[in-house]
This record gives C-alpha cells, structure tokens and sequence, in this order.
C-alpha cells in the first residue's frame, strides 16, 4: 500500500506596503577637498555612494512627482560638491545627507563619500554616515 504524500497548505503573506530604497551607486566627481595645503590647489576625485529609505507614500500612478527623483538628488550632489572647498570628507557627507533630508519624504541618508587618489596602496579612503528625518 503506497502512501500518498500530504502536502500542508501554507498561508501566503498579504501584500503590505514598505519603505523604498532609492539609490545612486558610485558616482564619481571632482571637486576641492582636504586640509593640506597641496589639496586646496587641485581638484581631487570623490565616489559618492547614496542610499535613501523613503516612506511608501501609497499609489504613485507612474506619477515623477510623487517620487524621489533621482536626478533631482544628482542635481542636489552636484551643487553640494561644487559649491566651495570643504576640508574634510565627514563634511561633505553631513551636507549630502542635509540637503537629501530636505524631502520630507526620506527618512533616512546614508551616505558614503571616498578620496580615490590618496593612497597609492589603497583604492579609497573615506567615511560612511546615517542621518535620519528629525522628529517633528
């Protein structure tokens, strides 16, 4: 007598809305950066690495304006990264975070910025921060 093999019925997870990751990954630009003198006299490179957590803000009806565009935040790195010498990278961070926190929508930046060109030995140096939307 052979035995039929039982299979369980296993209840499937309803679908629920979650957060969404918005991300820019290895974005490479110039600009002035450093404390030592040699670096305030020549543009350095820099890899900028953006990770968003936005709120699921319900349908989006293939609507841009009712999403965190990423080349709007291009637009926002680029002007952050332009806008005068800096001397340390945690900084420049700070203000990439700052100013991705400025939509309201985003509740949490992470932000890693890298110097390409400091260390022969090593591809990058750099820092890596989390900022999240303040309580209001």
């Amino acid at each position: 007598m052979s035995k039929a093999k039982r299979t369980r019925s296993v209840p499937r997870p309803q679908a629920q809305s979650g957060d969404w990751r918005v991300f820019i990954r290895d974005l490479v630009l110039t600009c002035r950066i450093g404390v030592h003198q040699h670096e305030r006299l020549a543009d350095q490179r820099i890899r900028i690495n953006l990770d968003l957590t936005v709120a699921d803000q319900g349908p989006i009806g293939d609507d841009l304006d009712k999403v965190v565009c990423y080349g709007e935040l291009m637009t926002g790195i680029r002007h952050v990264v332009g806008s005068g010498h800096v001397n340390l990278v945690e900084t420049l961070a700070e203000r990439i975070a700052a100013m991705c926190l400025e939509d309201r929508r985003v509740a949490r930046a992470r932000v890693r910025v890298e110097k390409l060109d400091v260390f022969p030995e090593a591809d990058s140096v750099g820092i890596e921060i989390e900022r999240y939307q303040p309580e209001t």
